[in-house]
């Protein structure tokens, strides 16, 4: 677990309903990097992702954010204190052009006009879409509006489930080198199918299986483990 955690998980149970999904969970995300999060599908990952926003609330644990106990914090106080979140699904407004999507995620932001061209500047194809309705964009720039609607809330620690997926392969590239650079000033949890891709934007990673962590340590001893490939064999 890297050292002088920005985000703290401590035993955390977690599931829907009466169906639990994570089981004694301990994870800790420095306050800059990357960091993914691996596993099979039904490993549990978007389930970790929910609950760390906030849209799922914990049975048992406790998440510390920044120094602060968030664990019974709402959604939108989690958001405030500086959690970005990019879900697999319906992360944008369809019937809204690119610029009313942006205009929607910089509300709360105070110097509005700069997040918004700092977000077209990191995904400069947008600026060329900004009048088009964002349910007629490709996957990729779909993701890329989600990512920078997530940016405009300025936050500390983004978090990314399958940005990928969906994502015509020669986008795929453009997107991770984004990702790359994001992770240099902010801390990015990157939940990704895509193993090279993950690998690549993250310094650390831990694995889920059947609602645990089977295998953490440095990105580059995770994919040498040999351990690995039967963690994400469906």
């Amino acid at each position: 677990m890297p050292d002088q955690s920005f985000l703290d998980i401590r035993h955390l149970d977690a599931g829907y309903g009466r169906s639990q999904v994570l089981f004694d969970v301990n994870i800790g995300i420095p306050w800059r990097g990357g960091v993914a999060v691996l596993g099979r599908n039904g490993a549990g990952k978007t389930t970790l992702m929910k609950t760390i926003v906030g849209e799922l609330a914990s049975s048992k644990g406790e998440l510390f954010f920044d120094g602060r106990d968030i664990t019974r914090r709402r959604t939108e106080e989690r958001v405030r204190s500086g959690i970005g979140y990019v879900p697999q699904e319906h992360s944008v407004f369809a019937r809204l052009s690119v610029r009313d999507n942006l205009a929607v995620g910089s509300l709360s932001n105070p110097d509005a006009a700069r997040a918004v061209d700092r977000v077209l500047a990191i995904f400069p194809k947008l600026s060329q879409r900004l009048d088009q309705p964002a349910g007629t964009l490709s996957g990729g720039e779909r993701k890329m509006l989600a990512v920078g609607r997530a940016l405009l809330g300025n936050p500390k620690l983004l978090l990314l489930d399958e940005p990928t997926e969906g994502v015509w392969i020669g986008v795929i590239e453009e997107i991770t080198e984004r990702l790359i650079e994001l992770a240099k000033e902010i801390a990015v949890v990157i939940v990704e199918q895509h193993l090279d891709l993950a690998l690549r934007v993250a310094d650390y990673a831990y694995v889920l299986d059947r609602g645990r962590v089977a295998l953490q340590g440095a990105a580059g001893e995770v994919r040498s483990d040999p351990e690995l490939l039967r963690y994400l064999a469906p």
